[in-house]
């Protein structure tokens, strides 16, 4: 079993701009594009930087009001350095955090959540820009379909990394939440089972009503 990897969810055809990219010229691109931000690269086409709408807001957030009524923002040096760029090596949020085509959802969806950025220039191994992934294409996973989710429960975690008999258990999916049904041959596979279902990529939620056969025999002698 695997989970679905960045090169499979990255867009690869990356509007980017260069050092030199004027900030009309950049707006122009978000706007045509119906994008939010642009990765800027080097000559080599490697990324430097992002410039993102939050970027060029700063121009608007650092003017004067015109009528007088609000106090002159209190931005640190930096971000006023960047408030009053006018090309994107100015403006852009450095150094750009990159993703490898290789990595799993699991491994971009843990950058981006401790770094709190919403997408990841992909490079290739010479580093050089080969995409670009957002949280949203990180999420297209959960758009795999129950019958999908349940096929690999049953193939790749039951039979192929576990040798459990698919058919020994009731897998049922419905909108990502699995429900497992079964009795087990040892105590300590449900937790095992369990754990690996719920990596499944898509799974929403899983409840187990699990049991194993010493508990089922127990059960069977009480009643």
């Amino acid at each position: 079993m695997r989970h679905r990897i960045v090169g499979e969810l990255m867009t690869s055809a990356v509007v980017h701009v260069r050092p030199d990219t004027g900030f009309k010229e950049i707006a122009r691109l978000l706007a045509e594009h119906d994008i939010t931000a642009v990765p800027v690269l080097d000559q080599e086409d490697r990324p430097l930087g992002l410039v993102s709408e939050a970027d060029l807001l700063l121009n608007e957030a650092a003017r004067e009001d015109p009528a007088g009524l609000l106090l002159s923002p209190d931005l640190p040096p930096r971000e006023r350095a960047r408030s009053r760029a006018t090309t994107a090596v100015g403006l852009m949020t450095a150094p750009a955090l990159c993703a490898r085509p290789e990595w799993t959802v699991v491994e971009a969806a843990r950058l981006m959540q401790s770094e709190r950025v919403k997408r990841l220039p992909v490079v290739d191994e010479a580093g050089r820009l080969v995409g670009i992934v957002s949280r949203s294409d990180l999420l297209r996973v959960f758009l795999r379909h129950d019958t999908a989710i349940r096929e690999e429960i049953r193939a790749e975690v039951l039979r192929r990394v576990l040798g459990i008999d698919p058919d020994a258990l009731d897998v049922q999916v419905h909108n990502g939440r699995v429900t497992l049904t079964g009795t087990l041959d040892h105590h300590g596979q449900a937790p095992v089972v369990e754990r690996l279902c719920r990596s499944v990529d898509g799974v929403v939620d899983l409840t187990s009503h699990l049991s194993h056969r010493t508990e089922a025999a127990a059960l069977h002698r009480v009643g």
